[in-house]
C-alpha cells in the first residue's frame, strides 16, 4: 500500500520531529522501491491527494496522465525491445496511470501487482474498457434501449454490466455516450441516446447512476461522458468529420446531457475528435476548462480520445507531438490515451515554461482523487478476485436483466390487420433472411469482450414455441465474410442463389417473418453510411417474397434508423428489433407470439429518404414553413419527397389501443415560482393490457433566438389493464421552459406557450398558456 507521512497529522515534541524529518529524507532519497505508504491518517481524500503529491517527483506526477493500451501477453515473459519494452519500464517506474483493453483477473491482477509493488510510490492503476451495452453478456445497443424509454430498466442494464466488467477486474468504462445524434448515416447513432435532449439527458443520468452506484464496492466502475463536445455533428454524417454549429445549439441541444451526466456525479469525462469553432475538443480550453471544470465545477478527470492529441497534427492545430501535448494539457485534457504526448513531452515543456507544473499537479490531483474515491489505495486488488469472477459472468441474473431491457427495446411500427401477435398453434410460419440465423450480429457494435456465435437467434427463439409448424430458409446473406479488421464486412450485393427456395417455402406458409436489416458491423465508429436502406440484396428479396404471400411480418435488426419507404407502405407488419445483445431471439420471439406486448418508442426519427437527412422532430419552423399560393414553389420543402418523416421521434404501436382525451390545464398563465398543473385521460380501449408512454411537448412561440415548434419536456410510462382509463399529470414550471437565450444564460422569457400531450411526437392534443415574468 502507499504511504504518505504528513507532518500536520502528529503531534510529536522536537527532537521527534528532528528525528521523523530524517528518516522522512532518507527514505525520499532511496533509489529502492517505497512500500507500505499509508494516509489512514489523514481525514479527506483531498489531504490524502496533497500529500501525496509533495513526494511524488515529476515525472511520476506525469505517468498519472499517462494511458497505455494493453501491450504484451501478459502471462509469458516481460517484453525486452522496441515499444513494448519500453511501456513495460514505464509500468515499472509508476509512469503509468491507466491501462486499457486489459480484462480477466489473471491478467489485471499481473499488471497491477507490477504498478503497486515495482513501482517507487506504488500507486495503482485503473483499468479502462469499451463496456458500452453490456461486457461478455451483450445488453441492447443504447439506442435501442433509448427506445425503451424505461428509465429503470436502462439503469439496470448498466449495473449488470458494470457488476460483469468488474468481475473481471476491469474499473472504468468509457461510457455512457451522451451525444445527442440528428443524422442516421452516422454509424455512432448506436452508442447513444437519439436525437433528443431531453430524453438524453435522462438517460445520461441513468447510465451514469447504472454504472457507477455505490463504488465503495466491488460491483460497480466509473462512467465516462463522451464525446465532449458537438462529435455526432460531423458534417454528412461522416465520421470524424468537421463540425460547424452555432453557439445556441451548442448550448441548447448538445450540451445539456453532459451537465446531467455531471449532476449524475460521473467521475470522468472524454473528448472528442471533431473540431468546435476551429479548435480540436482536445485542445478547447472552452470546452474543458471554462465551461466543464469552472461553469460547471466539475471534479473529475478528463481523458483524451484514442490518439486525439496527436491527431491536432493533421488538423492542423499542432506543429508536432510536443506542440499537440502543449496545447493538450494547457487546455485541460487531463489523460493522454494512446498519443504518448504526455510521458514523452510534458517534463521537457515544464522546463522550459510552456506549460505550469501547477496545471500538471492539477490534472495529477484529479486522476488520483478518482483512484482514492474507488477504493484503490486501500486494496488495489478490489477488482482481483477469480471465484467472484467466475461466480458473476454469465450469471442467470444478469441474463435475466438483459433479455427484460431487450423486450422493452421492440418498437412496433406497423400491424395492420392485428397480423400480430402470431397464433401460438395451427399455423405454418415461414422464416425466412440470414439476419433470423446469425447468433453473432445481434450482438451489434462495440461488444468487445463478447464471443462471437453467443447470441440467442431469431430462429431458437421461435423455436421455443413449438405448435407451429416453422419452417426456416436464408434466402440471401447480408454479408459474404470479413476482413481481417474484425469489425469491417463485405455485404452481398450479387447472390440471389437462395431466392428461389424462399420463394417456395412463402407460398406454403400462412405468415411470413422476413429478419432483413443492417448487420451489427455495419454501425458502429468510422461505420457511416449514405445509403441507409436495407443492403445488399434484402429490398429485393423481401419485395419478391410480398409477391407471392402478403402476411409478411418485417422484422428489422439495425443500428440505425433505416429509410424503408416501400415496406412502409406495403408490408402490413413492421417490427423494430434493433441489435438487441445475447438474449435477442427470445425478446423478439416473446414479442411476436405476444407474450410481451411492445412499448418501445422511437428515439430517432426514420426518414422516408436519406436526403431527408439530418432529420428531427424538434426543427425550427423557419420563415417560410408553408405555401401561401396554392401553385407556389417558394416555401421550404423538397421538390421530390415530402417534409416529414416516414416515422417520427416518440411513434410505437402496442398490442393495445390507447385513446387520448381531456387535456386540461390548471390555469391559463403562470409567473415566477409558480406552475400549472396539465392532466390528459388515457384509455386502453383493447382487452389487451399494455403500457403506454405518454409524452409532453411544449412550444415556446416567440424568444429571443428562434425556438424549436416542439420540444419533449416529460414522459411517463403508463400501465393499463383491458379498457382501463387513467388520469395523467404533469407539471410545468419556471424550470420546465428555460433556455440558453440570446443574453447567453439560461433563463425563462416571458411569452406565450403551447403545450402537446400524446403517444408520439406527431399525434398531439394541445392547449395554450402563458408565462407571466417578474423582474
Amino acid at each position: 500500500m502507499v504511504l504518505v507521512y504528513v507532518l500536520s497529522n502528529f503531534t510529536m515534541d522536537l527532537k521527534s520531529l528532528k528525528v521523523f524529518l530524517i528518516i522522512s529524507f532518507l527514505i525520499l532519497s532511496c533509489a529502492s522501491p517505497k512500500k507500505n505508504i499509508t494516509t489512514s491518517n489523514l481525514t479527506s481524500i483531498d489531504q490524502k491527494v496533497d500529500s501525496l503529491l509533495q513526494i511524488m517527483t515529476l515525472e511520476e506526477k506525469i505517468g498519472q496522465l499517462n494511458q497505455y493500451n494493453g501491450f504484451w501477453e501478459i502471462t509469458g515473459p516481460a517484453p525486452k525491445e522496441g515499444q513494448a519494452a519500453k511501456k513495460y519500464n514505464d509500468l515499472k517506474k509508476g509512469l503509468v496511470g491507466s491501462m486499457l483493453n486489459v480484462k480477466g483477473v489473471k491478467d489485471v491482477y499481473a499488471i497491477q501487482k507490477i504498478a503497486v509493488e515495482e513501482s517507487r510510490l506504488g500507486i495503482p492503476l485503473l483499468f479502462g474498457f469499451d463496456v458500452i451495452h453490456g461486457h461478455k453478456t451483450i445488453s441492447p445497443i443504447p439506442l435501442a434501449e433509448a427506445a425503451s424509454w424505461d428509465l429503470e430498466a436502462i439503469k439496470k442494464s448498466a449495473e449488470v454490466a458494470a457488476e460483469e466488467a468488474a468481475a473481471e477486474g476491469i474499473n472504468w468504462t468509457f461510457a455512457p455516450m451522451v451525444d445527442v445524434s440528428r443524422d442516421a448515416r452516422w454509424g455512432r447513432v448506436m452508442e447513444g441516446a437519439g436525437e433528443d435532449t431531453y430524453l438524453g439527458s435522462k438517460i445520461a443520468e441513468a447510465r451514469v447512476k447504472g454504472f457507477q452506484g455505490d463504488l465503495s464496492t466491488n460491483k460497480n466502475i466509473l462512467a465516462c461522458a463522451k464525446h465532449f463536445a458537438g462529435y455526432a455533428f460531423a458534417e454528412s454524417g461522416r465520421d470524424y468529420n468537421t463540425v460547424a454549429v452555432s453557439d445556441e445549439v451548442l448550448h441548447n441541444v448538445i450540451l445539456p446531457p453532459f451537465k446531467a451526466s455531471v449532476d449524475a456525479g460521473v467521475k470522468t469525462f472524454m473528448n472528442s475528435f471533431n473540431e468546435l469553432n476551429g479548435i480540436p475538443a482536445t485542445g478547447s480550453r472552452f470546452l474543458q476548462r471554462d465551461i466543464l471544470k469552472r461553469d460547471w465545477n466539475f471534479q473529475g478527470f478528463m481523458v483524451s480520445d484514442w490518439g486525439s492529441i496527436n491527431e491536432m497534427i493533421p488538423h492542423g492545430f499542432a506543429k508536432d507531438s510536443k506542440h499537440a501535448a502543449e496545447i493538450a494539457l494547457n487546455a485541460g485534457s487531463d489523460m493522454d490515451m494512446e498519443s504518448y504526448a504526455y510521458v514523452d513531452h510534458l517534463s521537457t515543456l515544464v522546463k522550459e515554461g510552456k506549460v505550469k507544473e501547477t496545471l500538471i499537479d492539477d490534472a495529477a490531483r484529479r486522476i488520483l482523487k478518482v483512484k482514492f474515491e474507488l477504493g484503490l489505495f486501500e486494496n488495489p486488488y478490489k477488482y482481483c478476485n477469480e471465484a467472484h469472477e467466475k461466480a458473476t459472468v454469465g450469471k442467470k441474473e444478469i441474463h435475466d436483466a438483459v433479455l427484460d431491457v431487450a423486450k422493452k427495446s421492440i418498437v412496433l411500427l406497423k400491424n395492420e390487420n392485428n397480423l400480430l401477435p402470431l397464433p401460438k398453434s395451427g399455423k405454418k410460419i415461414a422464416l425466412i433472411g440470414a439476419l433470423a440465423n446469425d447468433k453473432t450480429s445481434p450482438l451489434g457494435s462495440w461488444r468487445i469482450a463478447a464471443q462471437d456465435n453467443t447470441a440467442i437467434s431469431v430462429l431458437e427463439g421461435m423455436q421455443q414455441y413449438k405448435n407451429n409448424e416453422l419452417t426456416y430458409v436464408k434466402g440471401a446473406d447480408v454479408s459474404v465474410g470479413r476482413t481481417q479488421f474484425i469489425w469491417e464486412t463485405h455485404i452481398n450485393t450479387t447472390d440471389k442463389s437462395g431466392f428461389t427456395e424462399a420463394i417456395e417455402v412463402a407460398k406454403k406458409a400462412d405468415v411470413v417473418v422476413l429478419v432483413l436489416g443492417e448487420h451489427g458491423l455495419q454501425s458502429g465508429e468510422g461505420r457511416s453510411r449514405t445509403d441507409i436502406g436495407l443492403p445488399g440484396v434484402q429490398q429485393e428479396l423481401l419485395e419478391a417474397i410480398y409477391q407471392v404471400n402478403k402476411n409478411v411480418v418485417l422484422v428489422l435488426n439495425n443500428g440505425r434508423p433505416l429509410a424503408i419507404p416501400w415496406a412502409a407502405e406495403n408490408i402490413p407488419a413492421i417490427v423494430e428489433a434493433w441489435h438487441l445483445g445475447t438474449q435477442s431471439g427470445n425478446a423478439i420471439a416473446q414479442v411476436l407470439y405476444g407474450d410481451y406486448n411492445p412499448s418501445g418508442k422511437l428515439p430517432m426519427t426514420f426518414p422516408r429518404n436519406v436526403g431527408q437527412l439530418p432529420i428531427y422532430y424538434n426543427y425550427k419552423n423557419t420563415g417560410r414553413p408553408s405555401m401561401n399560393e396554392p401553385e407556389s414553389v417558394f416555401w421550404s420543402h423538397y421538390s421530390d419527397e415530402k417534409n416529414t418523416p416516414q416515422f417520427a421521434f416518440g411513434y410505437g404501436l402496442s398490442y393495445s389501443k390507447f385513446e387520448y382525451s381531456d387535456l386540461k390545464l390548471s390555469a391559463n398563465s403562470f409567473s415566477n415560482n409558480g406552475k400549472i398543473l396539465v392532466s390528459v385521460t388515457l384509455k386502453n380501449n383493447s382487452n389487451v393490457a399494455g403500457k403506454e408512454v405518454v409524452q409532453l411537448y411544449i412550444r415556446d412561440l416567440i424568444g429571443s433566438t428562434t425556438r424549436p415548434v416542439k420540444e419533449l419536456k416529460g414522459f411517463e410510462m403508463v400501465t393499463l389493464s383491458p379498457f382501463e382509463s387513467k388520469t395523467i399529470t404533469f407539471e410545468i414550471n419556471e424550470e420546465t421552459i428555460v433556455f440558453y437565450t440570446a443574453n447567453q444564460k439560461w433563463e425563462a422569457e416571458a411569452g406565450d406557450f403551447k403545450v402537446f400531450v400524446g403517444g408520439s411526437s406527431d399525434k398531439t392534443l394541445e392547449a395554450n398558456f402563458e408565462f407571466l415574468k417578474n423582474n
